[in-house]
């Protein structure tokens, strides 16, 4: 078992037309699937130091691609999994439990699509998991960029906060508090960020410093 502490990080292998489609109008295939690829490094960026920094393990889950392909864009000292099958509330839900499974005290979970994301934000959020609390990270749509959690929450919330979720609306946060608190956990939340998916969220990308 390895008691340690694990950041999941939630991508797509950037195959033009199949990543960013709300961006392919904008963008065209190639140009969405590059701004995938450079988000995700970007984020995956601001994870690394974390590493050594925690002596943490690092995860990648991505739909589409392969262990092979994901290692040849984003490189090693990172572990490769696929996200598998289900809406993105089963594939969290499976994530943070495989984590707990294979012994992680604490798990962080985050995706790529949030240009804020920094290092000192992540350390952050591990810092709240430690002290006992779930960490919410809100995005301004409505929904959350990172969930944080130990493995005792996790057993009390997850057939709670995974499920029957309203995933996609800008209700997803306020439900998942509701529903903490519905179990008696209490939780914190981190400073809202943006995440790009459409068009007009393009202006988040250009302010952002990124590779």
């Amino acid at each position: 078992m390895n008691h340690r502490e694990r950041l999941i990080l939630f991508t797509r292998y950037p195959e033009p037309g199949t990543t960013k489609t709300r961006l392919i109008p904008r963008l065209g295939a190639e140009g969405a699937a590059e701004l995938q690829r450079r988000m995700t490094a970007r984020v995956l960026g601001q994870a690394r130091p974390l590493k050594n920094m925690r002596n943490l393990d690092l995860e990648v889950r991505h739909e589409g691609g392969t262990g092979l392909l994901m290692q040849t864009w984003l490189g090693g000292g990172v572990d490769y999994v696929e996200q598998g099958e289900g809406d993105i509330g089963q594939r969290m839900g499976r994530a943070l439990d495989d984590a707990m499974q294979q012994g992680a005290v604490a798990v962080v979970l985050i995706g790529s699509d949030i240009p804020g994301i920094t290092t000192a934000l992540l350390e952050k959020a591990f810092a709240k998991v430690e002290e006992g609390t779930v960490v919410l990270g809100p995005a301004v749509d409505g929904g959350y960029y990172l969930i944080g959690l130990t493995a005792s929450a996790l057993d009390a919330a997850s057939a709670a906060i995974f499920t029957d979720i309203p995933w996609g609306m800008s209700e997803v946060l306020e439900e998942t508090c509701r529903r903490l608190e519905g179990v008696g956990l209490s939780y914190r939340l981190l400073d809202p960020l943006a995440d790009v998916d459409r068009p007009e969220d393009l202006v988040v990308w250009e302010a952002s410093p990124h590779p």
